[in-house]
């Protein structure tokens, strides 16, 4: 292939400052949505999202207060393995989602929701805003730094070695809730994951930030 037309194709899949803005906002607003939903329905999920709902739900405490101090520990993973860009981008993304998380229930009235189209849909929502932010490298912090860490070193896909951590959190939760309440929150958990599994593979998407190129 000539150079030139390398070079074309190059700077064609570079993402701008601006289109990683736009995308930090979108799959955080999703993600913060999908957090909603299944927090109104009394549903966790895995990862350090699932962690924050559950000590939510167990202490009072507010879900962004719990999400914002679990992550700090995987900040420096972040930046020894994925470098200073990724990492500022997802501490964008984690506070901003924990602001959000605050603000939309006071924005978005949720009387009552059924519990199965909860995790359906808060699955779905939260696959999806993590996706675009994944393919922006960026994050929701926590098993997602590792689990990113985990694809690109050894191949191994994301949203699969995402979904063996987040059955050990659901585990947690299933010891302090009732039966029918853990399974419709793994049901959540598996269609998050597998939105990530199947839309996010290495080499798949070739987009890259412009301070990577």
């Amino acid at each position: 292939m000539p150079l030139h037309h390398a070079s074309r194709i190059d700077r064609a899949g570079t993402h701008t400052i601006i289109e990683d803005l736009q995308a930090i906002g979108t799959g955080t607003l999703l993600a913060a949505i999908g957090v909603t939903v299944l927090s109104k329905a009394g549903l966790v999920t895995g990862g350090i999202v699932g962690v924050a709902l559950f000590l939510q739900q167990l202490t009072g405490i507010s879900f962004g207060v719990f999400f914002a101090a679990i992550n700090l520990p995987f900040y420096v993973l972040a930046v020894r393995k994925k470098g200073w860009g990724f990492t500022v981008k997802t501490l964008g993304s984690v506070l901003l989602l924990s602001a959000l998380c605050e603000a939309i229930p006071f924005l978005l009235r949720l009387e009552k929701i059924d519990v199965m189209f909860a995790a359906i849909s808060g699955g779905l929502l939260a696959g999806v805003g993590l996706l675009i932010l994944f393919r922006h490298n960026a994050s929701l912090g926590g098993f997602n730094i590792l689990c990113l860490y985990l694809q690109e070193a050894f191949g191994l896909r994301a949203g699969l070695t995402q979904l063996a951590l987040d059955c050990l959190v659901l585990l947690l939760f299933a010891m302090t809730t009732s039966f029918y309440t853990a399974l419709i929150s793994l049901i959540a958990t598996v269609i998050l994951n597998l939105t990530l599994a199947s839309n996010h593979r290495a080499g798949r998407y070739t987009g890259r930030s412009a301070e990577q190129c």
